[in-house]
């Protein structure tokens, strides 16, 4: 059984949870704008409460969530503060606390999460790129992050293929519990899983997704990983949100997702099937907490001591 490397939770939900600013449609990029030192205090918490990985907050840093004007002036300019921020955090983590720990850079979905209805190529490669080139200096590997589409992979990948670091493709599911793993578009993860592992990706996750519905998906992405042997190194992680389950029509901008109630045990008992199955990247989307990271966290040592 793989190591296990623990990923933080949801920035969104934490930053609301600790009291930054936090409304829609500007999400995340909020506390950004007007309160940076919210943004320390949650990338913080999570690392307090065992997080190896933690994710620039520049999931909201694209014009569905800043709107095109600011996006314009701001957008890029955001990016690079969120990286730079999580990168003076794991910096000093490193050096006065002897705690490594890695910064992953982030590409959002360029129009919203959980519609592939909504995609444009062209003007999401145009973001995706800023993003990247923002960010690309101060992080230490790449997330691609609630992928809906195969389409929506391809474009990301060819602006992913500009760094040298290692880059994970995340995707989000159909939140219904199949024997086919799907993506929001319908599209399966078996053949997500194939184009990842030619594209010389390190490593496929399931994210941004009720908890019942990555098993299927590990399942399936293990099974495409092994018939390719020359790829069988590829990772699968899976951070799964705290959601009731998300519509084909869902307007992420009109209203906050239903919340349900996962305690740490209940996300615990998930994360130990998904580990089991060959998950070895496990960490936390929308609504989970730091409480929930420190259940994964104590449960890993408790493997390496095994």
């Amino acid at each position: 059984m793989k190591k296990l490397t623990i990923l933080d939770g949801g920035m969104g939900r934490e930053l609301k949870r600790i009291g930054a600013p936090f409304s829609q449609p500007l999400w995340s990029a909020q506390a950004l704008i007007e309160s940076p030192e919210h943004v320390r205090k949650a990338h913080q918490n999570f690392i307090d409460s065992g997080a190896q990985i933690i994710t620039a907050n520049s999931y909201a840093c694209v014009p569905f969530h800043l709107g095109e004007e600011l996006y314009k002036t701001d957008g890029a300019k955001l990016a690079r503060k969120a990286a730079k921020i999580a990168e003076s955090i794991a910096l000093n983590e490193r050096a006065y606390h002897h705690n490594t720990v890695y910064v992953a850079g982030s590409i959002p979905p360029a129009f919203g999460s959980y519609r592939p209805d909504l995609f444009k190529a062209p003007e999401a490669k145009e973001i995706a790129t800023a993003l990247f080139y923002a960010q690309e200096p101060h992080v230490d590997l790449w997330i691609a992050e609630t992928i809906s589409s195969l389409q929506e992979f391809e474009v990301i990948q060819s602006v992913l293929k500009n760094t040298r670091k290692d880059c994970y493709y995340s995707f989000t599911l159909e939140d219904e519990v199949t024997d086919i793993a799907r993506l929001r578009s319908g599209q399966t993860v078996k053949t997500a899983t194939a184009l990842v592992c030619y594209s010389g990706g390190k490593g496929i996750f399931f994210n941004c997704s009720v908890p019942e519905v990555m098993e299927q998906a590990i399942k399936d992405a293990k099974a495409t990983i092994d018939s390719y042997g020359s790829n069988s190194d590829v990772e699968i992680g899976v951070f799964a949100n705290n959601f009731t389950p998300i519509q084909s029509d869902h307007k992420a901008n009109d209203t906050l997702q239903s919340m349900r109630e996962l305690t740490p045990e209940d996300y615990l008992n998930f994360a130990k099937r998904w580990h089991a199955l060959g998950a070895s990247v496990i960490g936390g989307c929308c609504g989970i907490q730091p409480c929930h990271i420190q259940a994964l966290k104590e449960w890993r040592e408790t493997i390496e001591e095994s």
